[in-house]
């Protein structure tokens, strides 16, 4: 869920009004809405999901057919209203020309919320608006968010991507069939060791964790195989959540079944007492992962609520992990349509930075135009304003949270090399005062403001928006990389600590510099660096909000993901198995007349 509608229900859960409900209220004084011929001023409370369940969708077959060409015999559908597109299909695309790849990023997140996913769904719906032929293309949720806090993937108000309730829960089966591959690489590594560990597994050099798609902080650190010899050899292990699974990120840098099963093949399982790799193809795992994956490698299509189409495939977290939906949806829908909207988990110093250093590198995919989300509430608090003051106008804090906002677009410009605009979903509480502040701000950095309606509004909300990334596209541009392939490991991170995090150093212990030096010289070195670190700030106390300058980044932790083909670099508190709050989301829902209600 994006994070302004994370904002909007806990406000309206916490017993104060958002103002932003004022503009569904007076949507289309006493009309239909054209998509919803169910939804009248009477429903101004409505959620998301009761907005979702009163939209008019079409069958997927159409959807696919009228908007992209693409035959009913290409499609496996789940249902009347999401498909699976055949990869064969997707393979006869490849002589097609590309569109325009557009990027949606953010500030770093906070409470006040942000709304990307709302503005990346909104920005698709408006480019169509204006009358191009535009795409979006979106990560999957899990259900660890979904039944804990974060919430789900889906954007909000009347810039979603629709049936919400089946995106938001089980969906097409993907996260499923991660699961089962991952967990399957881990009963092969037990059951080898068990029937006489020809391999020679240490098993203190196991590296590979079962996974489960759901927020469980007691199965962080474990004992398995208790019980006797019949159960195996006891050892301790752990669980990760799925969208930390190397399988995860393979899943989504893969291009085709065979980079699939040749990345899976690579991965490092476990070491030897001669410190050795033992890799996934050293079990003959990598086949029978491979026809675990088969089905959910295929894209997935369904449509926002304006009937437009979406793909959503593949799920990692930014902090932990890329952050990005699959290569082959993207791929696919540059393809098909002359604008693509995509999005990078969380802030453009996390989720942009791995969009760039690691997708594009390894996928040649190169982005026209970014657009930069925030809202002036969110800035407020960067600036050190309280949540229960940030809808009173404050242009103090307003004027400190600033910098937060100015060094993102710093970074997208400058840094990573592409022309970008700033879209502000607009609140009631917005003064014209922090407006004019905000837009003297950002015209300082030569990018320019737009205030966007999406939410309320639908596609004709971001409908300027959608006329300034048009003109953007057809600037001339050049992306650049923060680092380079032939820089070494500890440069790569250095690199990114200055440039992106504006940090003054890059520590590390001995045993963590030791390992960086042992994966450098076995050959790892040319792999891009993925930081795992938390989203809410540039550095890697969550507490410290705007923009911290000259503070230190710790490697705590570094992880190879040979079949990914890149290294994680583990800095600060994160945790990748995380936990569920006091009162988890699952206390809201329920099923009631065979309606999912509570799903935000």
């Amino acid at each position: 869920m994006s994070g302004g509608l994370r904002e909007t229900y806990s406000a309206v859960r916490g017993g104060f009004d958002d103002p932003r409900r004022a503009l569904v209220q007076s949507y289309r004084r006493a009309r239909l809405h054209p998509f919803f011929p169910t939804f009248t001023q009477e429903h101004h409370m409505a959620s998301d999901i009761e907005i979702a369940q009163a939209a008019t969708m079409q069958r997927i077959s159409k959807v696919a057919l009228d908007r992209l060409g693409i035959p009913e015999d290409h499609l496996e559908p789940y249902g009347h209203y999401k498909a699976k597109v055949s990869l064969e299909y997707v393979d006869s695309l490849k002589d097609r020309p590309d569109g325009k790849l557009i990027l949606v990023t953010a500030i770093n997140p906070t409470p006040a919320g942000e709304g990307k996913t709302t503005t990346t769904v909104g920005l698709g719906d408006a480019l169509n608006h204006i009358g191009k032929k535009a795409v979006i293309c979106l990560r999957e949720p899990s259900l660890g968010p979904v039944f804990g806090m974060k919430g789900g993937a889906a954007g909000g108000g009347f810039a979603q991507v629709v049936p919400m309730e089946d995106i938001n829960l089980h969906f097409t089966g993907d996260f499923n069939a991660i699961a089962l591959a991952n967990n399957l690489l881990a009963a092969l590594i037990d059951n080898h060791i068990h029937h006489g560990n020809t391999l020679g597994i240490d098993v203190r050099r196991i590296a590979w964790k079962r996974v489960m798609d759901m927020n469980d902080r007691s199965l962080r650190d474990i004992t398995i195989a208790l019980g006797g010899p019949g159960n195996g050899y006891p050892r301790e292990d752990g669980f990760d959540i799925v969208v930390a699974s190397e399988v995860m990120a393979i899943f989504c840098l893969a291009t085709s079944l065979e980079d699939l099963k040749r990345r899976l093949g690579n991965i490092v399982v476990a070491y030897n007492r001669e410190q050795k790799p033992i890799y996934a193809r050293d079990l003959n795992a990598h086949g029978a992962m491979t026809v675990l994956l088969k089905d959910a490698l295929k894209p997935n299509l369904v449509q926002t609520l304006e009937n437009n189409p979406a793909f959503i495939h593949g799920g990692p977290f930014a902090n932990i992990a890329h952050g990005c939906n699959t290569v082959i949806a993207t791929a696919t829908a540059l393809k098909l349509a002359d604008y693509v909207v995509t999005e990078a988990g969380f802030g453009a110093d996390l989720g942009a930075e791995k969009f760039v250093d690691i997708k594009c590198r390894k996928s040649g995919l190169r982005p026209s135009a970014a657009v930069i989300v925030a809202t002036v509430r969110a800035l407020k608090y960067h600036g050190g304003a309280d949540l229960k003051t940030i809808t009173t106008e404050d242009l103090g804090a307003l004027e400190r949270g600033l910098v937060n906002l100015e060094r993102h677009v710093e970074n997208v410009s400058t840094v990573y090399g592409i022309p970008c605009v700033v879209s502000i979903n607009r609140f009631n509480s917005d003064t014209a005062a922090e407006i004019e502040l905000l837009r003297e701000r950002v015209a300082r950095l030569g990018a320019k403001v737009v205030l966007a309606t999406h939410w309320a509004d639908g596609g004709k909300g971001a409908a300027e928006l959608a006329h300034l990334v048009v003109d953007l596209c057809e600037q001339p541009s050049s992306m650049n990389f923060v680092y380079e392939d032939a820089d070494t490991l500890w440069d790569k991170i250095n690199k990114i600590a200055r440039k992106v995090y504006r940090a003054s150093e890059v520590t590390a212990d001995g045993k963590v510099r030791g390992q960086i030096r042992k994966l450098q010289e076995d050959g790892y070195g040319h792999f891009p660096v993925c930081v795992a670190k938390t989203q809410y700030s540039f550095s890697t106390d969550a507490g410290l909000r705007g923009a911290p300058e000259h503070h230190s980044i710790n490697v705590r932790e570094v992880r190879l993901s040979a079949g990914a083909e890149f290294i994680v670099m583990v800095c600060g508190d994160i945790m990748t198995m995380p936990g569920l709050p006091k009162v988890p989301s699952a206390d809201r829902i329920d099923l009631v007349d065979g309606k999912v209600v509570g799903l935000f």
